[in-house]
């Protein structure tokens, strides 16, 4: 059983940055994929970003493409959190941001593919 509470979602200006934070419990933290999903009012929840589980060969990362290169997944395993870094921001992130945690190995972009959810942050962007 893994629980993720999610924080540091603000008000933030277009073009400005922003960290969250998904902080999460139990043992096995350190062996699940880790993913970063938003929703904003009105739409379907939509994949953002996803990191796996760091092996001898490291971690791999994916983004949507509507982020990548705007934003960065990581995580520590030693304080079990995954961060997302949210650059250049616009008008269009402003949604409400979920950790998700899979006990599947590999990268996953669908939602139905993540065991455990966090309450989410609310990430607004104004222009």
């Amino acid at each position: 059983q893994v629980q993720l509470v999610e924080s540091g979602g603000r008000l933030v200006q277009a073009g400005g940055s922003l960290r969250v934070f998904c902080a999460a419990s139990g043992r096995a933290f350190s062996s699940y994929t880790m993913g970063w999903f938003r929703q904003a009012p009105g739409k379907e929840r939509e994949f953002v970003a996803a990191i796996t589980a760091i092996t001898g060969s490291g971690s791999s990362t994916y983004y949507a493409i509507s982020v990548k290169g705007r934003f960065t997944i990581s995580r520590d395993n030693a304080k079990n959190t995954v961060y997302l870094q949210m650059n250049s921001l616009k008008p269009e992130d402003t949604a409400i941001y979920y950790c998700a945690a899979s006990r599947t190995l590999g990268i996953m972009t669908i939602a139905l593919s993540y065991d455990y959810w966090g309450q989410g942050t609310q990430v607004t962007v104004s222009s």
